[in-house]
């Protein structure tokens, strides 16, 4: 009987040695930062307004994150169609949080995306090698790649049908126009330029993109 209660003792003992271990590695893995699930192209796909097509658009994203090792989630680009059929960005891309390369929390939902974005700028809107995007407010006053492709309205949902906002659909590089978000927030007219609707390009070709501030860099998001 002795012996039993000794044996219970030490593993009582053990037990309470143990839990101060037991919570240092709890804790270190509470402290590791989310998974990427946000970035913003280091390059477009260099043909215009021409991603060919959602699908087109979507792939380029998952390559860039397969490249940095993210490519075990599923990445959608935030475009927006117009048209029958047409779709909004904001029910592309799951339903959030999501985190850029440096585990910052971009947005908690779909909601807080698209009114309450603080973060959405230069400083934290990294590529997915943790990289800032060419923009004025980095000192050169003449040169900016902060235009993203997105075909959307401030809330996220598609171009009204009649103009053409989309590139036909991200399948021209010619004729056309697309609606582009300003990444860095920044204008030289607009105040707090939204990063998803800023205005429009005078035409579809890489040089027409080029011309007023863009790349044809894309927002892709994990939708896992």
């Amino acid at each position: 009987m002795n012996n039993k209660r000794a044996l219970i003792a030490v593993a009582a003992t053990l037990g309470v040695l143990a839990l101060p271990w037991l919570s240092s590695v709890a804790q270190q893995d509470d402290d590791e930062p989310p998974p990427m699930g946000f970035f913003i192209t280091s390059v477009g796909i260099g043909d215009g307004g021409n991603l060919g097509g959602l699908a087109g658009a979507d792939a380029h994203c998952q390559s860039l994150a397969a490249a940095v090792g993210a490519g075990n989630r599923s990445w959608a680009a935030y475009l927006s169609t117009q048209g029958a059929g047409g779709v909004d960005a904001r029910d592309r891309i799951g339903a959030g949080p999501w985190a850029n390369v440096n585990g910052l929390i971009m947005a908690t939902s779909v909601e807080s995306l698209h009114y309450d974005n603080s973060n959405l700028n230069w400083e934290f809107t990294l590529d997915e090698n943790g990289n800032q995007f060419a923009s004025r407010i980095d000192g050169n006053p003449d040169f900016s790649e902060h235009d993203a492709l997105t075909g959307s309205q401030i809330d996220g949902t598609a171009m009204p049908s009649g103009q053409d906002q989309t590139c036909s659909n991200w399948t021209s590089n010619g004729e056309g126009s697309a609606r582009v978000g300003h990444a860095d927030r920044y204008s030289f007219t607009t105040p707090g330029s939204p990063w998803n609707s800023s205005h429009g390009t005078p035409g579809c070709t890489q040089e027409n993109l080029v011309a007023v501030g863009g790349a044809g860099l894309l927002y892709c998001f994990a939708t896992d």
